[in-house]
């Protein structure tokens, strides 16, 4: 064999050698893009599926037998926006399952959670042993409460807010630091608040102020940020009627009303249509409600909802329908009017706290099959 014929099988076979190599690494790194779908990181937490169903189904706060065919998340809560200064005795952490039905006109949800406490307490008033009466609050350095309160669940949408997908409920959440809300004086912990022209739907349910109406309050997130406190994104969708106010006299010493059938349920709230002038026969210690609560009629009161705690596990149901009508429902709510795209979300929940509560990073996304 000559040099020549000796050098040209060496080129050769580094050429073969070389061109193995790259295909190997083709075939790893590049031709099956499988192992980078599996390795890149997600911003989806969980998905929940929303089955089909026939039957009948009560908002009442009991799973009955329609929700064995519907398939449960668990989400596990356990972010809190901030440490109340007077301190914070509620859960920092909790499971949330939930599922999800529908027929041909609604949607539906079931929501369980543990919460060793049922929190109904919310500023009630207590008679004192001179004759007086005291409406109980315990604000934080914020002016919010965290002792005398109710227990709640919130739903956040996301309507058309960009980024929502990737970031969840923290891309209107803005944290209050050294007093100030981007540039804005504010002593709340912080404010909700999106871009101009950028909804979130609100579902919020609250166990003294709705649930026994069986509702939840209907509300949104705009863009809206001003001095004062009133201004801020967070608003309630319209009323025409009905909803909740102070149980308060006009002097502001004591209660206005008192329940016309008191029982160990009423306790700590009035339903409109019981309600009967207040007269003082009470005893030191003993405690009325704080608020008067009627449905809410319109827009605010498009969503049916009941909760139940039992044995330290609240257990709630939800009934909106897939689409809404009435005065700016179609920016407000979250209109479920295609079944083939995917809708974004988060929830957080509220022990016994007026604005803290527990949340999840990453966001949650509901489907149709």
């Amino acid at each position: 064999m000559t040099k020549k014929t000796t050098r040209m099988i060496s080129i050769f076979s580094k050429f073969f050698l070389l061109s193995a190599l790259t295909c190997t690494a083709l075939i790893i790194g590049c031709g099956d893009s499988t192992p980078e779908k599996t390795t890149r990181k997600s911003n989806i937490l969980d998905t929940l599926k929303c089955t089909q169903s026939s039957a009948k189904i009560a908002i009442d706060g009991i799973a009955d037998s329609a929700w064995t065919t519907a398939t449960a998340i668990e989400v596990l809560v356990n972010q809190l926006p901030y440490e109340p200064s007077n301190g914070y005795k509620g859960m920092k952490k909790t499971t949330v399952s939930m599922k999800s039905l529908r027929d041909d006109k609604n949607i539906y949800f079931l929501l369980q959670y543990k919460d060793p406490t049922k929190s109904l307490e919310r500023f009630p008033w207590i008679k004192q042993k001179d004759g007086s009466w005291k409406h109980q609050k315990a604000l934080d350095s914020t002016g919010h409460d965290n002792t005398y309160y109710e227990d709640k669940v919130a739903f956040l949408w996301d309507i058309n807010t960009a980024g929502f997908e990737k970031k969840g409920c923290d891309m209107s959440c803005h944290m209050s630091e050294d007093g100030m809300v981007e540039g804005i004086p504010d002593t709340s912990a912080g404010r909700k608040y999106t871009r101009p022209g950028e909804y979130l739907d609100i579902w919020h349910w609250k166990s003294v102020r709705t649930n026994a109406v069986y509702q939840l309050d209907d509300q949104y997130v705009d863009w809206q940020k001003a001095e004062g406190g009133k201004a801020w994104g967070r608003h309630s969708d319209n009323k025409t009627a009905g909803g909740y106010v102070d149980n308060m006299n006009e002097t502001k010493t004591g209660p206005a009303f008192m329940n016309s059938a008191p029982t160990a349920d009423n306790q700590y709230y009035v339903i409109d249509k019981d309600k009967v002038p207040f007269k003082d026969t009470y005893q030191a210690g003993q405690v009325l409600p704080g608020i008067v609560i009627s449905k809410f009629e319109g827009p605010r009161g498009d969503i049916s909802a009941h909760g139940k705690w039992k044995n330290g596990v609240w257990t709630l149901e939800i009934k909106r329908a897939l689409t809404t009508e009435g005065e700016g429902s179609e920016k407000h709510d979250i209109q479920f009017s295609d079944l083939n795209k995917p809708y974004f979300f988060g929830i957080s929940i509220f022990d016994n706290s007026q604005i803290n509560h527990i949340y999840h990073k990453k966001t949650l996304q509901l489907i149709f099959i």
